[in-house]
């Protein structure tokens, strides 16, 4: 399927199955949780979705974060191409909550309110209460970041700032592939998948608050010769 074909790529991205603190409601970001026994199901089922939709896959993207990693490896065994090539990288990891990482969403909104809570959560450009290099929980003592520069490691983000973050990578690496024919999947997280699905369906950042990822649910788009999106379908 070379670009200029009547033929068009596939992509799918997939967010990561519940995790463990999916289940417990508590701010996950950049800290690297496993899937829930939900979640693992959630990514086998994937997998036999994506099995019984004939979809064959060229490339294969994720994070760095364990939750990503393991739900595309769940679907792609469950779809028999565990084999294909496979890329990590910190960029498509989820949107960083800053200090609210790890604290509870109902706690939180109690004790800041629901109105501010849902600011943080919702808004396209507030940044959350920030997080420290110093702090314990800072990425930037986090060995899966040694290499990246100080400066560029996260206190926090909005999905504005996470989009910033996400789309150069689609454009060097992800849209190359897609326009040379490849079909793709990625396994992310409901706010990297955002920021992606923002950009290729050009969402104003009014609506993309609306748009919703369902854990362990995949998306699959056809793309013209100019990755415009001819169709969109989800498995389930």
């Amino acid at each position: 399927m070379k670009r200029g074909s009547l033929q068009m790529a596939k992509l799918v991205f997939i967010r990561h199955g519940q995790s463990e603190w999916n289940l417990s409601n508590q701010f996950t970001g950049w800290v690297d949780v496993d899937l829930s026994e939900e979640g693992v199901k959630q990514a086998q089922n994937a997998g036999k979705l994506l099995k019984e939709s004939g979809i064959l896959f060229d490339q294969a993207y994720t994070s760095v974060l364990t939750r990503a990693i393991k739900t595309l490896h769940y679907a792609l065994e469950g779809a028999d191409q565990l084999w294909i090539p496979e890329t990590k990288t910190w960029r498509l990891n989820e949107r960083h909550y800053g200090a609210l990482q790890g604290l509870n969403k109902k706690e939180t909104a109690e004790k800041y309110g629901d109105e501010q809570v849902h600011i943080w959560r919702r808004s396209y450009d507030t940044l959350p209460p920030l997080l420290k290099a110093t702090d314990e929980g800072s990425a930037a003592n986090d060995r899966r970041y040694a290499n990246l520069d100080p400066r560029i490691i996260p206190g926090g983000e909005n999905l504005k700032v996470t989009l910033e973050r996400v789309i150069p990578f689609w454009e060097d690496e992800i849209a190359p592939k897609l326009l040379d024919g490849k079909n793709v999947i990625i396994a992310a997280h409901g706010n990297s998948l955002r920021a992606l699905t923002k950009y290729i369906e050009n969402i104003s950042d009014a609506d993309i608050m609306d748009v919703e990822m369902t854990t362990g649910e995949p998306v699959v788009y056809d793309l013209d010769k100019d990755l415009n999106v001819v169709s969109k379908k989800k498995l389930n």
